[in-house]
């Protein structure tokens, strides 16, 4: 559990992985407390990634203009690593990397 100014925030247990396949992503991303952004990276070769706030709290960041097939595909990826949770890889080109 965290705790920001005094006051619990709940902590979203792990999906399942046909919840990260088959629930609607706005629930999705309500249920896992995943707060969506557009993000300003331009390059092609960017889907999109998760960085972690000082709160706890995830932030799925996903370039604008992309097909709503290509985005909602890259955002279950993305929350399936983020949760660990155990589905196949994207085939080439897709890759992901653990920042620092």
């Amino acid at each position: 559990m965290t705790v920001a100014n005094g006051c619990a925030l709940p902590q979203p247990s792990k999906p399942s992985a046909s919840e990260i396949l088959d629930t609607p992503l706005p629930r999705l991303l309500a249920r896992t407390n995943v707060e969506l952004h557009d993000s300003n990276i331009t390059d092609r070769k960017f889907f999109g990634a998760v960085v972690e706030r000082k709160s706890g709290q995830l932030l799925l960041a996903m370039p604008a203009g992309r097909s709503e097939r290509e985005h909602d595909t890259v955002a279950r990826y993305l929350l399936a690593k983020a949760f660990d949770v155990d589905l196949p890889d994207l085939p080439p080109p897709f890759a992901t990397e653990l920042a620092a």
